[in-house]
């Protein structure tokens, strides 16, 4: 039986390679790490394209190169949300109240809220599609979003399909500082999973600094 496996793109970047060195993450060598003997028919990489800001102007640039590397693996198929930006006024952290006026809501300051829309819907829709249409023996979900609770009980109960969750919090110490903490209430509906992905999975889980594709060759960023 083969296996298919779901990954949350943003959760991934923001538990386990944000401010790392494993940025140039190769998904297949991450899948075959964490599950040795597992036999991999798609893994499906559910993301958004970012949008160049002032501070990072290249960061589209890296995430296409990125897009790139991830092409030369056939197992892998990007879907894509989108991802959008909007000014909110939210209160100021730590809360500052003008002339220690308690009786009065705090300050407010206007921030960028950045959100990528989409990805976990489609991540539940093709995880029951592929459930429902294809012969998987397992199916993996990287993510922590308890918002696939409902797909998820779907395969596991209604279906009795395997689905493992795997938290993608590198290590229970990183945990303590970025609060990916494993979803109890994914825990409950999946068959298996989990806590953390170990740094030296991620570390011998990456591509080489020089991919050739059909277009010719090409490196990972150097800030990378």
């Amino acid at each position: 039986m083969q296996t298919n496996v779901y990954i949350d793109g943003f959760n991934l970047y923001y538990c386990a390679v944000k401010h790392t060195p494993y940025k140039w993450l190769n998904l297949l060598g991450l899948c075959n790490n964490l599950f040795p003997g597992k036999s991999f028919h798609k893994i499906r990489y559910f993301t958004a394209k970012i949008k160049a800001s002032r501070h990072d102007p290249h960061a589209p640039t890296r995430q296409e190169i990125y897009w790139r590397a991830l092409a030369t693996t056939p197992e892998v198929e990007i879907i894509e949300g989108s991802f959008v930006e909007w000014p909110k006024r939210m209160f100021q952290y730590p809360l500052a109240y003008i002339g220690n006026n308690y009786n009065r809501p705090p300050q407010l300051v206007q921030v960028l809220k950045a959100e990528e829309k989409g990805s976990d819907v489609n991540l539940a829709a093709y995880l029951v599609y592929d459930n429902c249409v294809n012969d998987i023996g397992e199916s993996i979900v990287i993510s922590n979003d308890s918002d696939l609770c409902e797909a998820i009980k779907l395969v596991t109960y209604k279906m009795g399909r395997v689905v493992t969750v795997v938290n993608p919090n590198r290590t229970k110490m990183a945990r303590k500082f970025n609060g990916c903490k494993i979803s109890r209430d994914l825990v409950k509906v999946a068959t298996t999973h989990m806590d953390s992905i170990n740094e030296k999975v991620l570390a011998n889980s990456l591509f080489t600094p020089v991919l050739t594709d059909s277009i010719g060759t090409f490196y990972k960023p150097t800030s990378w």
